[in-house]
């Protein structure tokens, strides 16, 4: 019995550090989390911008998120879906981690089940299911990193589907399954 607590007794400085190496994380989790999340757009096809604080103290912001879906809505219809934020943090996060000064140029986001249809041709890459529809994707570029450079951050990061259009310059992210193309 003596030689079990004696062994007990080694182990819990390594115990304590580790209890405390969560604490650690959680006190970092909830800094991050009450990071203010700022996005800025520019929309190729309509010329309007868009800066907006989407996050923040640990919430989502209402107002924002109704501004963004509006300035994503589908250019050709004028039809809108609200957007998985989960969309807007993976854009977050990639600008972070790109460096990058440059407001997003977006070339889609939400697309109508017409658009969608209309895109659909043989070679075109639009997806019969695309996550588009689902106001789960969006595609992009940023003028001061090169769409090949994001595309490589996007994959690194294993967030959701990434795509590189090289001949159209940008790239698509979404909030699917992991993939790549």
């Amino acid at each position: 019995m003596v030689a079990t607590a004696a062994s007990a007794w080694r182990f819990l400085p390594g115990v304590l550090l580790l209890l405390s190496g969560f604490a650690y994380a959680g006190v970092m989790d909830s800094k991050a989390d009450s990071t203010a999340r700022v996005l800025s757009l520019q929309h190729t096809h309509t010329g309007k911008s868009l800066t907006v604080t989407y996050y923040r103290d640990g919430q989502y912001q209402d107002q924002a998120l109704a501004q963004l879906d509006a300035f994503l809505a589908d250019f050709r219809t004028g039809e809108a879906t609200p957007m998985d934020p989960g969309v807007y943090d993976i854009l977050y996060r990639l600008h972070d981690k790109a460096g990058s000064q440059a407001p997003y140029q977006i070339i889609s986001a939400y697309r109508s089940p017409a658009t969608n249809e209309m895109l659909r041709k043989p070679g075109s890459g639009v997806a019969q299911k695309s996550q588009h529809l689902l106001g789960k994707a969006i595609d992009v570029r940023l003028a001061d990193v090169s769409s090949e450079q994001l595309y490589n951050i996007a994959l690194s990061m294993q967030a959701g589907g990434v795509g590189y259009y090289r001949d159209s310059d940008f790239v698509h992210v979404d909030t699917g399954r992991v993939r790549h193309w």
